[in-house]
C-alpha cells in the first residue's frame, strides 16, 4: 500500500508540473520566440519535444494519479467499473460528435493531443473524461454520503447530478482555452452563441458524464464505498489545478468577457467541489466516539446476607 502511495503521489506531481511546464510554454514563451531562438539547440528541440508532447504527458500522468488513487481507496472492481465506461462511452460520444455534430456541436480535433482513434479523436480524450469524471463523482458522492458507504436512491442521483454539474463547470474554461486562443487544440465549425461554445455542448458534456457515471453508480450499487475528509485531497487538487490551468489561458489569452465564464465555473465547480469535500466523513483520527455513562445505581451487586454470630456445629 505504501509502494501505491508513493506512485500515486509521484504521477500528481509529475501531472502539475507537466501543466505549469504547459502554462509557462504557451504563455510566457511562445509569444515571445525570441527566447527559443537564443536557447541552445538541444534547448530549442527539448522545447519543441515538450510542447509536441505536452498535453499528452499531462493527461496521461493525470488518468494514472487518479486511477491509482481510485484502486488504493475503492479497489479494483470499483475502478474498473469506472474507468471502462467513462472511457468507451466517452469515446463514443466523442467519435459521434466528431462525425455528426452530435452531442457537443460540429468541431474536430487539431494536432498537440496524441495519436487519433479512427482519425477524429485523440487517444488522450477518453482518458481526460476518465480522470476528471472520477474525481468529480468521487467529491459529490463523499459529500453527500455522510459516512456511509451505500446511497439511497435520492443520494445516488444526487451524486450524479452534481457529479455532472462539476464535469460540466470545468469545460466553462476549458473549451475556451483549448479552441479560441492562439494555440487551439479543437475547433469549432460553427460559432456558439455562449461565448464561442454552442449551448449543445454544455447539453452534451452533462448527458456524457452523467451517462458513465450512472452506469458506475449501477455497478457500486451495493459495494460500500468508505471515503473519508483526510481522502479528499487527491480528487480536490486534480479537480482545482485542472480549473486553474484553463482558467489561466482564458482570462490571459482572451478578452475581459471570458472572465464571466470563468467565474461560472467557480461558482458552479471549485465553491461546491470544496464544500463537498469538507462535507466528507472525517477521518478515523479526528472523529470522537462518545461512550455512555454508566448508571451506577443499576450496578450493583447483590451479596448474600451472612449470619452473624451462627456457630456450625
Amino acid at each position: 500500500m505504501k509502494q501505491l502511495l508513493i506512485a500515486e503521489r509521484i504521477c500528481l506531481i509529475a501531472h502539475v508540473l507537466s501543466m505549469a511546464f504547459g502554462l509557462a510554454g504557451l504563455l510566457l514563451i511562445l509569444p515571445r520566440p525570441e527566447l527559443v531562438m537564443s536557447l541552445p539547440p538541444a534547448g530549442q528541440t527539448l522545447f519543441q519535444w515538450g510542447m509536441a508532447g505536452g498535453g499528452v504527458v499531462y493527461i496521461i500522468f493525470g488518468a494514472a494519479a487518479v486511477a491509482i488513487y481510485a484502486y488504493r481507496t475503492l479497489g479494483l472492481g470499483a475502478t474498473l467499473t469506472f474507468l471502462l465506461p467513462s472511457v468507451f462511452l466517452s469515446l463514443g460520444s466523442e467519435l459521434l460528435g466528431t462525425s455528426t455534430g452530435f452531442p457537443f456541436g460540429h468541431y474536430h480535433y487539431l494536432s498537440g493531443l496524441g495519436y487519433k482513434i479512427a482519425g477524429l479523436v485523440p487517444f488522450t480524450i477518453p482518458l481526460s473524461w476518465f480522470y476528471l469524471g472520477m474525481v468529480c463523482y468521487v467529491i459529490a458522492r463523499a459529500g453527500l454520503s455522510s459516512g456511509k458507504g451505500e446511497l439511497n436512491w435520492v443520494r445516488q442521483l444526487g451524486a450524479i447530478a452534481l457529479g455532472a454539474v462539476l464535469l460540466t463547470a470545468w469545460d466553462f474554461v476549458l473549451d475556451p482555452a483549448m479552441s479560441q486562443t492562439s494555440v487551439p487544440f479543437w475547433e469549432f465549425e460553427e460559432l456558439g452563441a455562449f461565448f464561442g461554445m454552442p449551448y449543445r455542448n454544455l447539453a452534451g458534456w452533462m448527458g456524457t458524464g452523467a451517462l458513465f457515471m450512472s452506469v458506475a453508480a449501477f455497478f457500486w450499487r451495493k459495494t460500500p464505498i468508505h471515503l473519508d475528509r483526510s481522502e479528499m485531497g487527491l480528487p480536490l487538487i486534480v479537480y482545482v489545478v485542472n480549473f486553474a490551468f484553463g482558467a489561466i489561458i482564458t482570462v490571459t489569452s482572451l478578452d475581459s468577457r471570458f472572465w464571466f465564464p470563468t467565474m461560472l465555473a467557480v461558482l458552479l465547480g471549485v465553491v461546491p467541489a470544496i464544500v463537498l469535500s469538507s462535507m466528507a466523513k472525517p477521518s478515523a483520527g479526528k472523529a470522537t466516539e462518545t461512550i455512555p455513562s454508566l448508571d451506577k445505581s443499576a450496578v450493583t451487586a447483590e451479596i448474600p446476607p451472612q449470619p452473624v454470630g451462627a456457630v456450625r456445629k
